[in-house]
């Protein structure tokens, strides 16, 4: 088993709106470290096509728990035109969220996840039933993998 290294995440997270978005995605339910890079295989396969009629603004995933559903997306400028197959489309609505942040390989993602979650519990931070959002900020191709950046964000009652 991988070792994970010391995670650096805050932990006092920022009160931050989600904008209005325009969000194509794949979308997989079960568990998570199955459906995940399932999701961004074919999400990432589809995303030259995407890219020859729509501006890609932004890479996040989206999820809920209980049932878990994972969508593995993009953000576009402006809604989507000749959107491949494969791929759904839909305006996520934004709101407010709690903005944690994490620095470092992908790999940590799940770990960061799960700190997160035991610090909304131990704080007992009431939360709308809504997705949850990982940011990508950075491009993972240029981007030394220590340096990555993804926000987790949690929906804030």
């Amino acid at each position: 088993m991988k070792t994970v290294e010391r995670l650096r995440l805050t932990e006092d997270p920022e009160l931050v709106h989600w904008p209005e978005t325009h969000y194509v995605f794949v979308e997989r339910t079960g568990a998570f470290p199955k459906i995940a890079p399932e999701a961004w295989g074919i999400a990432h396969s589809l995303a030259p096509l995407l890219a020859e009629n729509n501006l890609i603004t932004g890479y996040m995933s989206l999820y809920k728990m209980n049932p878990n559903v994972y969508r593995a997306g993009f953000a576009l400028a402006k809604p989507p035109v000749n959107l491949p197959s494969g791929l759904k489309y839909e305006v996520f609505e934004g709101d407010k969220y709690s903005r944690f942040v994490l620095t470092g390989p992908y790999s940590n993602l799940a770990a960061a996840t799960g700190r997160v979650f035991e610090i909304v519990a131990k704080n007992g931070w009431t939360l709308r039933s809504d997705f949850c959002i990982e940011n990508y900020v950075n491009d993972p191709r240029t981007t030394p993998e220590d340096q990555l950046i993804t926000q987790i964000l949690i929906p804030t009652a």
